[in-house]
């Protein structure tokens, strides 16, 4: 047997196993959600239903939940996309001596464990201005940190912008605003379409820096944590399955759309 041939086996091995690994719970928490058993299992099976869906889509405080993470996601994106596109644009522009500095506090609460910056923030908001955990102080948390996920996303672009540009449509009479409306911002714009998306996604799940910083509301994480410290139910199996459902389905719609645009070129 070739070498070549010996290292695709194992290569392909290798993969099948990755993708087992990765994928197999997945379908499992697929399966539980229609056994009508009442205790998470795949065996025995009890008969097919959807008595677990209808039992989610029923539950007023899972609703409560979705919601406030999508109000703390939306207002995460209208607070983190501008400091990260603000940022880039003093670290990309100016040359001062802190700059390194200033680098380094936008970047450290990346670093910082989520349980800080949520015990932190919550302690601030409290006795800094008597404002009491809730959606408000879980908005703060997680913009203290996805603040510098949308910065290095913007500044990857940003580093890569001809400024001569700008210099071109300023010896043309152009201002500052219409330099910065009309050139700098369309050619940031697609990192700060990720930025957004990458914000959203960072916000939606986040639990360690919520769970401290928002007091007595919950997010749609908080929400199935408490659920799985209580009672394993098979709705949580259910709510699985459609996220899972929805990711796959936009995943196929995006490569869709990406091949036909391959296509008409």
């Amino acid at each position: 047997m070739k070498s070549k041939t010996v290292l695709q086996v194992v290569t392909g091995s290798y993969l099948v196993l990755f993708f087992v690994y990765l994928f197999l719970p997945l379908v499992f928490m697929a399966i539980v959600a229609f056994n009508s058993s009442a205790i998470p299992q795949v065996s025995p099976w009890k008969g097919f239903t959807l008595y677990w869906f209808g039992e989610l889509f029923a539950d007023n405080q899972m609703w409560s939940s979705l919601i406030n993470s999508f109000i703390v996601a939306f207002f995460v994106i209208i607070i983190s996309v501008p400091i990260g596109l603000g940022a880039t644009l003093l670290l990309t522009r100016l040359k001062f001596k802190a700059r390194d500095g200033f680098y380094a506090v936008l970047v450290s609460p990346i670093l910082t464990p989520g349980i800080i910056l949520g015990i932190s923030t919550f302690l601030f908001w409290d006795r800094a201005f008597a404002i009491s955990g809730g959606l408000w102080t879980a908005i703060m948390g997680q913009s203290t940190f996805i603040s510098g996920y949308c910065m290095l996303l913007i500044m990857a672009r940003g580093q890569r912008f001809d400024r001569t540009q700008e210099d071109a449509a300023f010896d043309l009479g152009a201002t500052h605003r219409q330099v910065f409306w009309k050139i700098t911002l369309p050619f940031l714009r697609p990192a700060l379409i990720s930025a957004a998306a990458l914000a959203f996604m960072q916000s939606f799940e986040n639990y360690n820096t919520t769970l401290f910083a928002i007091g007595f509301e919950q997010t749609l994480p908080i929400y199935i944590g408490t659920k799985l410290r209580q009672f394993i139910s098979p709705a949580m199996n259910a709510l699985a399955c459609i996220f899972i459902a929805i990711t796959f389905t936009g995943a196929a719609v995006y490569e869709m759309m990406r091949r036909r645009e391959l296509a008409k070129k």
